[in-house]
């Protein structure tokens, strides 16, 4: 049967290739409604309720979209820290437990502010950990490189580090946990780590890398587990200290 749904609805997709399926659909708004209604200043709570009550889209005038100058991040809060033994690598179900925003006048500040919200610091300098899965290291001789010419100590485990070392990064190997010591958890342990980048493939994988995720964690180092997450640190540490601080209001004074 046909459903005839007005206001808010909560989507969620699923895609893999060209396929897209829909798990579900609810008649609610989702946390993403507040985020946007933040980042467009379009009230989409009020505009949905009037909508309900009969009153159009075109009867409160809000008839075309809404492109901020600026850039906006959110940025999920998780809890693991509160749970011993839980691992820190995401999958399908929702572990978050609140979300930040960033405002910026490049998408790197934006990042940035969204990470200091979350509580994951993207350091200076310092020493930064590479170890990627074999499909993820192509793109990862941009952010080695990134990184070594800005000063940090990089360190990989072999794969990776042969593949920067080619590509004439400098890099000092060091051993997974299972290869013996001295191995990367024990740099962790010790504080030498300020940055991690670990991309996983496969269960086994998944599973000897847990030490990992958890000292660092234990540790308050900042862990990214996707290329993407790392790239986005990349272009935040460019900005770092550009900080320019935005009063909500004059943002969206200026979007009208």
């Amino acid at each position: 049967h046909a459903l005839n749904v007005i206001g808010l609805m909560n989507v969620q997709f699923a895609v893999k290739g060209s396929d897209i399926y829909v798990l579900e659909v609810n008649p609610r708004a989702s946390r993403t409604a507040p985020f946007v209604s933040k980042a467009t200043s379009i009230p989409l709570a009020t505009v949905a309720a009037r909508v309900m009550a009969g009153k159009s889209l075109v009867d409160q005038g809000y008839t075309h979209e809404i492109i901020p100058h600026y850039y906006a991040v959110k940025e999920a809060v998780f809890p693991f820290i509160k749970f011993p033994g839980v691992d820190t690598v995401l999958g399908p179900e929702m572990k978050s437990t609140g979300e930040v925003m960033g405002v910026g006048e490049t998408f790197g500040e934006a990042f940035d502010k969204a990470q200091q919200g979350a509580g994951m610091n993207i350091p200076s300098g310092g020493e930064i950990f590479l170890s990627v899965r074999k499909h993820d290291r192509v793109a990862i001789l941009a952010i080695g490189k990134y990184f070594a010419d800005a000063g940090f100590r990089v360190f990989a485990t072999k794969g990776t580090a042969r593949t920067l070392d080619e590509r004439g990064v400098k890099v000092e190997v060091i051993n997974k946990v299972k290869e013996g010591r001295p191995h990367i958890v024990d740099r962790i342990k010790n504080g030498r780590v300020s940055l991690i980048v670990n991309t996983t493939e496969g269960k086994q994988s998944l599973k000897d890398s847990y030490t990992i995720r958890r000292e660092a964690l234990m540790h308050k180092v900042t862990y990214y587990t996707t290329v993407a997450g790392a790239s986005a640190a990349c272009e935040a540490h460019k900005v770092m200290g550009q900080f320019t601080i935005n009063r909500l209001q004059d943002l969206h004074a200026e979007l009208v």
